[in-house]
């Protein structure tokens, strides 16, 4: 089972999480605030300074994926996510990028979504 990371003071990576879930029919995600305990626990190896920066996906063997990658790996486990886990895994920088992109602009989005702004200053993102 692999396990999303997400922050719970982002509106739109609430939203995001949300839609995972929906997608996810056949349960194969669990999620978890960044925030909480267990997220603190899957995120340990990861500096603390460095957790809001991104989507996180921890795999049933430990393993933890952060941003695109993480993306990669979460579409794998969705119904019909497969073919689109290929072309993220077939272009890793682009789809790095893309999701840089909207990390950045992720106040914006969640406003247009109608969700509460994000707590993280999307200027101290990585690009």
């Amino acid at each position: 089972m692999t396990t999303v990371l997400y922050d719970e003071d982002c509106g739109f990576c609430r939203w995001s999480a949300d839609k995972l879930r929906v997608w996810d029919r056949r349960r194969r995600l669990t999620f978890a605030p960044i925030q909480s305990g267990r997220g603190a626990e899957l995120l340990d190896a990861v500096p603390v300074a460095q957790r809001l920066d991104s989507m996180h996906a921890v795999t049933s063997d430990g393993r933890v994926w952060s941003g695109g990658h993480a993306v990669r790996v979460i579409l794998a486990e969705l119904p019909g996510g497969s073919a689109l886990a290929s072309v993220a895994a077939s272009f890793p920088g682009t789809t790095e990028r893309i999701y840089r992109l909207v990390a950045r602009h992720r106040n914006r989005l969640g406003r247009m979504l109608g969700q509460r702004a994000c707590s993280v200053d999307p200027s101290a993102v990585k690009r």
